[in-house]
This record gives C-alpha cells, sequence and structure tokens, in this order.
C-alpha cells in the first residue's frame, strides 16, 4: 500500500509547471518531470517528458527534448519533439529540429533543418505494403 501512494505522488508531482523566469540565466543540463515555462535564458540541455514554453523574453541555447514545445521567443540548436512542435508568429529558431508534428504561424523565422517522426513513418509503410501486396497479385 505505501507503493501505491508513493507512486500517486510521483504523478501528481509530474503535472507541476516549472518555470524560469526573466532575467534569470541558467547553465547546464535540466531534467525534469514536469511542464516547463522558460522566460530566461537557458545554456545547454533541457530534457522533460511534459510540454515546454519558451516565452517572448526566453532563449534557449542547446538541445530542448520532450513531448510538445510551444515557442514564442528565441531557440538556438537542436530540437527533439515527439509531438508537437508550434511556433508562434515572434518565435526565432536556428538549427536542427526533429518532429512529428509542426505548427508554424505567420511571422515566425524558422531557420533549422526539419525531420519529420511519427505519423510519416506509417504513410510510408502503408504505401509499401501496398505496393508488395501488388507485386504478390500480379505474380
Amino acid at each position: 500500500m505505501f507503493k501505491q501512494e508513493k507512486t500517486k505522488l510521483a504523478v501528481e508531482n509530474s503535472k507541476e509547471q516549472n518555470k524560469i523566469s526573466q532575467g534569470t540565466k541558467i547553465t547546464g543540463d535540466i531534467e525534469a518531470k514536469g511542464c516547463f515555462r522558460i522566460d530566461g535564458c537557458v545554456e545547454g540541455k533541457v530534457t522533460t517528458p511534459g510540454k515546454v514554453v519558451i516565452g517572448k523574453a526566453g532563449s534557449v541555447t542547446g538541445e530542448l527534448s520532450c513531448e510538445n514545445a510551444d515557442i514564442e521567443g528565441n531557440f538556438n540548436g537542436k530540437l527533439k519533439i515527439s509531438g508537437t512542435l508550434s511556433l508562434r508568429s515572434t518565435a526565432v529558431i536556428e538549427g536542427e529540429a526533429v518532429v512529428a508534428r509542426l505548427a508554424v504561424e505567420p511571422g515566425a523565422t524558422f531557420n533549422a533543418t526539419c525531420t519529420m517522426r511519427g505519423g510519416v513513418k506509417a504513410i510510408h509503410n502503408e504505401r509499401g505494403e501496398r505496393e508488395r501486396q501488388k507485386q504478390e497479385q500480379s505474380a
């Protein structure tokens, strides 16, 4: 019974949001279980299974790995987003992005190489399966 209570506490903590306020600069790697809002400056690697929001005044230089990201500020480095990357009109992105889905508002600056993962693989697999079935039927 004690283990179950501990597990519930860990799940509840992962829903809490971490915040890096404007005027704060962090250099180094950050790993968290909850979501993040960054209005300050981060230089390093940020890793979380949740969502990351980079506000208008926020800046990240390095690597960002998360489920979803909503960017209004600046990012320079490598993005690894397992879900949706949303770029607001004030966003400035430079570097490399690996995402499942991408949403870009008019006015956003996106100077990055982008690789789409996730749903695209399923489409390729379906096409490959259809072609293989056609070949088997014609043989």
